[in-house]
């Protein structure tokens, strides 16, 4: 299996020496997951960041109620895990699930916390991702408060092109708040409206 995604990724943020990329690598698995099988489960202590060379994710937890709800989708070059539990080593608030035979290189925590002493820019680029994540997810809470469903789903489908033609209908609808039903009605809507 090869590097060169996730290489390809920290040399946008950062430069690496040989040495520094021998340390990065000699830190890091390669893991293959089939469709449907879980990378973290509700419950359970996130040991890895896991970084998607492959397949497609879902995030998402079960209300009491039994209820799913989707916070997050995850493609290739994007980081997948449960961060809260991950940062804490405290038990998931979240599912991580695979949509598709997904393939990943992974972190674990320990590892990660060895190559922040060894290459410290690291901290930096991994500091940044969560500060991302962070604003992301702020706004993601102001959209739901603030905004119609049809306009959380003009966001979600010019946001994420690629991932709408990936996923079922249903998995858009519970991300966006709202039944099947109704997102289809916004569909139809849009086309209508062309």
């Amino acid at each position: 299996m090869t590097h060169t995604p996730l290489l390809d990724y920290i040399n946008k943020y950062i430069d690496f020496t040989a040495e520094e990329k021998s340390i990065l690598l000699s830190k890091t698995t390669h893991r293959s997951y089939l469709k449907g099988q879980y990378i973290t489960q509700q419950g359970d202590i996130c040991k890895t960041v896991n970084f998607i060379t492959s397949g497609c994710t879902k995030t998402f937890y079960i209300d009491k109620e039994g209820q799913e709800h989707i916070v997050m989708f995850a493609i290739e070059d994007w980081w997948t895990n449960d961060m809260g539990s991950f940062i804490s080593q405290t038990p998931a608030d979240f599912n991580v699930q695979c949509l598709e035979n997904t393939t990943l290189i992974q972190f674990t925590y320990e590892a990660l916390e060895e190559l922040y002493i060894e290459i410290p820019k690291l901290e930096r680029l991994f500091r940044k991702i969560v500060e991302r994540a962070f604003v992301a997810s702020q706004k993601r809470i102001i959209r739901n408060f603030s905004l119609s469903a049809k306009e959380r789903y003009l966001i979600f489908r010019e946001s994420y092109p690629k991932i709408e033609q990936r996923i079922p209908q249903y998995m858009i609808a519970s991300y966006l708040g709202i039944t099947k039903e109704f997102l289809s009605k916004i569909k139809s809507q849009l086309i209508y409206e062309q």
